[in-house]
């Protein structure tokens, strides 16, 4: 598992926003076995307490499962699943229009703009007058 740590959000969250992407990618699916606490830690090289804590903010969202003495497991509510994705669609969105908006693009010429890159795959194009 390979996680790169920033230094803006508490470790516990984003430890939540790794497992929240690969649930929206359907890298986990409903029911699917989560890692141990320990062995996660271990392989983050996190505090156990971190890891117990993300586990515990995952429960109360209910985006995992755990029964006394059994590993937890993702949750198999569709409705959670796809709101996770929903969620992290929107955030992204969010980050996106706040940064376009400073340079006053009109709607209808980045939508255009955004077809064309999505279809062609130029996400990386930065060459002025695309």
């Amino acid at each position: 598992m390979n996680m790169q740590f920033n230094t803006r959000a508490p470790v516990y969250l984003q430890v939540v926003d790794y497992f929240k992407k690969k649930m929206a990618l359907g890298e986990l699916r409903a029911g699917d076995e989560m890692p141990s606490r320990r062995e996660l830690a271990n392989d983050l090289k996190i505090n156990p307490n971190t890891v117990q804590k993300a586990f515990k903010e995952m429960e109360d969202q209910q985006l995992i499962t755990t029964e006394r003495n059994r590993p937890s497991r993702v949750t198999t509510d569709d409705a959670i699943l796809k709101h996770i994705r929903s969620e992290i669609v929107d955030d992204a969105v969010a980050v996106f229009v706040e940064a376009i908006q400073e340079l006053d693009v009109s709607v209808d010429e980045l939508v255009e703009k955004i077809k064309r890159q999505y279809k062609e795959g130029t996400y990386d194009d930065r060459s002025v007058g695309s």
